[in-house]
């Protein structure tokens, strides 16, 4: 055998090789520990109680389950939003710092609408005053959360999008001399979308807000603010809303 032979047998048998190693590493990737007929595991109380009227627990219980995740708990001061929106509230994977800055925000919620109810003298005003804090963070997540998003559309080489927030068609000359339409199309949101808009809006404008005041500090009274739909972010989200009603006459641009 030459030795252009022998090159050429080691090149086959190193390419063979690399393409068994490659097909060992792409069915690595696509295996799951659990067959598609295991179903998620139902593990909140509230959850139970509801598949028990309907009937449908008994027929869950013959069926494998996967094992629940980590975080999942079946507490009853567990709330998947309030977890949802440490998480968005955490940086660099401090999680617990996350945690306690909520905690700090809840009890400076609590203080603080405690002094109105003490305050108030009319007893259906007094009603009136939420006292629960995650009853207040759900209220302003919901109260936050778009339904549209303005987006950049592309088409026939021109791109459409806002210039500094006008509500009119605007142009201008390039370099090439050529006209661009510069709009935004209103988009409809997905949920998880607009979920982590309406979080993401609160947790910036209290770190908006003076330096010498603390986070929960600032956090809580734009979620107290937000809960009675008051406040810097609902006056951003009905900017938002104007903007898409203004170029709503685009919006069949978002299926090219």
């Amino acid at each position: 055998m030459t030795s252009l032979q022998k090159l050429t047998t080691l090149a086959r048998l190193l390419s063979l090789r690399q393409q068994s190693r490659t097909e060992l590493v792409n069915a690595t990737r696509n295996y799951s520990v659990f067959n598609p007929t295991y179903v998620k595991p139902v593990f909140r109380p509230e959850e139970q109680e509801a598949l028990d009227q309907e009937e449908e627990l008994k027929a869950l219980s013959l069926l494998p389950i996967k094992p629940a995740f980590t975080d999942d708990t079946s507490s009853e001061f567990y709330d998947k939003q309030v977890n949802k929106f440490i998480n968005f509230l955490m940086r660099e994977g401090k999680k617990e710092t996350a945690r306690k800055a909520l905690e700090n925000t809840f009890e400076n919620i609590k203080r603080i609408q405690l002094e109105k109810y003490n305050k108030a003298t009319d007893p259906a005003e007094k009603e009136k005053i939420e006292l629960d804090p995650r009853a207040i963070l759900r209220q302003a997540i919901e109260n936050s959360t778009p339904v549209l998003e303005l987006l950049k559309m592309k088409k026939g080489g021109q791109t459409y999008q806002v210039i500094n927030d006008t509500f009119h068609i605007q142009f201008e000359k390039l370099a090439d001399d050529a006209l661009f339409c510069c709009i935004k199309v209103p988009v409809p949101l997905t949920e998880k979308r607009a979920q982590f808009l309406g979080m993401n809006w609160l947790i910036q404008a209290g770190k908006d807000k003076q330096m010498k005041v603390h986070l929960s500090e600032k956090l809580a009274h734009e979620l107290i603010d937000a809960a009675n739909n008051e406040g810097r972010v609902i006056k951003k989200k009905q900017e938002l809303y104007r903007q898409c009603e203004a170029n709503r006459s685009y919006a069949h641009f978002r299926w090219f």
